[in-house]
């Protein structure tokens, strides 16, 4: 089991990864009404590594379905027929990766891959029978179609031939592997390889031979390539088109022996090869030579330029660069040496903080992640209900490669899915409904996401027939959840109503929605990341849905701010300006609420010490100090008895038992042990 493992888990990561690229292959072709050669040779290659991995894991079911879609592509690819249903195609497609999905989701798991796609299999070969109908029907009416039609029997012949069908008539073969230098694992690739060979040829040997037992073999392979030696009735073409198809292989290199003492001499002479000197091989990549150390270092060390981590150990390292910036800071911030006059090591502690925040950074970028494959599975969704919901959807993505730390998109993936099908329930209205009010047909939805300073927006858009403030009131009613008056409430307030629980507006039941579920969710998920959700709407003509989430939930640079003993942090990013006012500068407002008039407009103010019921003698507004901050066009003015300075804290969760304290976000262990709770100013801008 322990050679297996490492082999499951590529063989997980890689099929899910895959499967992504496939779906998004498909539909991309669908939406072009036609498939490029590039995409049917990769959907071809995927499938075919798919087929071959599932294979040699003796997942057969997973195997055959992929066999199955991969006989499809390649009568595709080959006979180039003139007329494919696409749609047809890419239900059928999408359906295949969602099986193996399943399974491999089964396997992931520990259970049985015991699904049965005997029904999917047959379909897929109707539909290909089909295809062959009509590019027989193009050819004979000379309408284009292939000058020659490979049958459903030379696909199969093309590659799969068992090992029985081998006649005395072989080829006899070696074969040099190089893999791309960003491969890792190179052993269990070629175990691959191996396996795939296998199917077709007999095998009479490969080196290194103990790809599995021995891991040091990928320095071989890396610095010699990886040698095999076979038997088949293949052509040398055809042998590179199939090991061609291996994902991360850079180059092969194939030579043919015209008789039998010749290819069993080669390949003896690599089995006799001395224990001494396949050690030396060994040494001689591990410890480069005197003559080329430079070179070979420098070249090294680019290979290993991309290599696969697991994530519980960026975890660990995020941990352990946060107890140092509480270190560094309890160091710095003691109160035994802050009144001592100790130039030498301000200095070093200077030095030192910028290579802590310089560490910081690298940890921070290595956990980053793209916001691609998770935007781009919206395709899916839109193209599934368009068809469902008989509506014609454009989907606009923008802003893709933005990033976001790997514990954050694990927590947007849901919020999103529940967005964009709400926009195309009850945003987006059927064709007829857009032309009879003066729309265009065809609807449309934007996803933008886009990094401000420490925060990321994604911000989901829909031309349909926007929110009814109305009817949303009149359901919060019946269902008991209007808590105030509703002249208290803004249009933001009434329309954010739909994130919650047991909330719905659709009168009946469908698949996609009715029940009151799904839509809590996104506020759910997103402030488990200390994100918020924002509804506007403009009835008849769109809805905007903004998601604010931080960059990071470990680190953050925070003002800190002192209130009778108790301490506090805001983020740095929040903060528009702070200041010490006079008495006549404060105004109040119709309520008698105290109000700072600052260049022509008035701000209310948050006093701490009243919110918190905290005891202090600084009460008198002109004795502390005032911080603005500021969230989404919105500004309040903080007041606290003094500011302590500026700093990095690393944020924890809150303990239960204040969990529910309103408008605070986490706490934070300063360098003299002091225990901060962070504002969050989300929160407050909104009192």
């Amino acid at each position: 089991m322990d050679t297996r493992e490492p082999m499951l888990e590529m063989f997980i990561f890689e099929t899910f990864d895959m499967i992504e690229q496939l779906q998004q292959l498909i539909i991309d072709s669908e939406k072009n009404k036609r498939l490029e050669t590039e995409a049917i040779n990769e959907i071809f290659r995927i499938m075919h590594t798919i087929k071959g991995s599932s294979g040699m894991m003796m997942f057969d079911n997973i195997s055959n379905l992929s066999h199955t879609i991969e006989d499809l592509f390649y009568f595709i690819r080959e006979s180039k027929p003139g007329k494919i249903d696409y749609s047809k195609l890419t239900d059928l497609v999408l359906e295949g990766s969602d099986l193996i999905k399943i399974e491999t989701e089964k396997i992931n798991n520990n259970k049985d891959t015991d699904g049965d796609f005997t029904l999917f299999i047959e379909k897929v070969k109707g539909f290909l029978k089909l295809l062959k109908t009509y590019d027989e029907n193009s050819e004979d009416s000379g309408n284009g179609g292939s000058d020659e039609l490979v049958s459903e029997e030379d696909v199969e012949q093309k590659y799969y031939l068992s090992t029985d069908r081998v006649n005395s008539n072989l080829n006899l073969f070696s074969a040099t592997l190089f893999f791309d230098e960003e491969c890792d694992m190179e052993n269990i690739r070629c175990f691959t390889v191996v396996h795939q060979l296998k199917e077709i040829s007999e095998v009479s040997y490969y080196y290194p031979e103990d790809i599995i037992e021995n891991n040091d073999t990928c320095e071989i392979i890396k610095k010699q390539g990886f040698k095999i030696f076979f038997k088949t009735n293949q052509s040398i073409e055809d042998i590179r088109t199939l090991l061609m198809e291996n994902a991360f292989l850079n180059n092969v290199d194939i030579n043919k022996f015209y008789s039998e003492i010749e290819f069993s001499e080669q390949f003896s002479k690599k089995n006799e090869k001395p224990q001494e000197d396949i050690i030396k091989s060994i040494n001689n990549i591990v410890n480069d030579t005197n003559d080329n150390e430079k070179v070979a270092s420098k070249s090294l060390s680019y290979k290993q330029s991309l290599i696969s981590v697991d994530v519980n150990k960026l975890d660990k390292l995020m941990d352990l660069v946060g107890e140092l910036v509480i270190s560094e800071a309890m160091v710095t911030k003691n109160p035994e040496i802050s009144e001592l006059q100790l130039d030498s090591f301000n200095k070093a502690a200077r030095q030192h903080r910028k290579r802590l925040s310089d560490l910081q950074d690298v940890v921070m970028s290595i956990r980053m992640v793209s916001l691609a494959p998770t935007l781009t599975k919206m395709n899916r969704i839109v193209r599934d209900m368009c068809k469902k919901l008989n509506k014609e959807v454009e989907l606009e993505i923008i802003g893709q490669e933005t990033e976001v730390d790997k514990n954050i998109i694990e927590h947007i993936g849901d919020p999103l899915m529940h967005i964009v099908r709400n926009s195309m329930d009850h945003g987006i209205e059927t064709k007829e409904e857009r032309l009879a009010n003066g729309k265009p047909s065809i609807g449309k939805i934007t996803i933008e996401a886009k990094n401000t300073g420490g925060e990321v927006w994604i911000i989901i858009k829909d031309n349909g027939k926007g929110l009814n403030k109305d009817k949303i009131l009149k359901k919060a009613k019946d269902n008991g959840l209007l808590k105030v008056k509703e002249n208290d409430l803004t249009d933001r307030e009434i329309y954010s109503m739909i994130f919650l629980p047991g909330f719905s507006t659709k009168e009946n039941v469908t698949e996609f929605s009715g029940r009151g579920v799904g839509m809590d969710v996104v506020t759910k998920e997103i402030e488990k990341i200390r994100g918020i959700v924002t509804v506007d709407s403009i009835p008849g003509e769109e809805t905007t849905t903004s998601i604010k989430i931080p960059l990071t939930l470990a680190i953050i640079d925070g003002m800190t701010i002192k209130v009778g003993k108790s301490v506090f942090t805001i983020p740095v990013t929040s903060i528009r300006q702070s200041f010490i006012i006079k008495k006549e500068d404060i105004i109040r407002d119709i309520d008698n609420n105290e109000m700072i008039l600052i260049r022509g407009e008035c701000y209310s103010i948050l006093k701490i010490h009243e919110f918190y019921n905290i005891k202090t003698n600084v009460v008198n507004i002109e004795d502390g100090i005032v911080i603005m901050v500021e969230d989404q066009g919105k500004a309040k003015c903080i007041f606290a008895d003094e500011l302590i300075g500026e700093q990095q804290v690393v944020i924890k969760a809150l303990p239960e038992y204040i969990k529910k304290v309103k408008a605070i976000s986490g706490c934070s262990l300063l360098g003299d042990a002091t225990i901060s709770l962070i504002l969050d100013i989300s929160e407050i801008v909104n009192l």
